[in-house]
């Protein structure tokens, strides 16, 4: 019952990333491309914690907690760059 649970949820966060990937390269405008990226790297800390419940580890929770504030100062530093033309002042 978990199995199929996990495989469901493996083709959920599948489909998320690709539809998250046509946004990102067809993207009309910046800020769509953001929060695309934004997504991704949600989506991507889904599949790797579903991943890590699977196999039965913990070595993948680390790596989405290292992704979580990797995407997260990203997604800061990209929004910030479009409202104001520079990331650091």
């Amino acid at each position: 019952m978990l199995t199929a649970a996990l495989y469901i949820a493996f083709f959920s966060i599948a489909a998320a990333l690709a539809i998250c990937m046509v946004r990102l390269v067809r993207g009309p405008h910046a800020p769509d491309r953001v929060l695309a990226f934004d997504t991704l790297y949600i989506n991507t800390i889904a599949l790797m914690i579903v991943l890590d419940i699977y196999h039965s580890t913990s070595v993948l929770f680390e790596a989405a907690l290292l992704i979580a504030l990797t995407g997260f100062v990203a997604t800061a530093a990209f929004a910030r760059y479009l409202a104001r033309g520079k990331v650091m002042e």
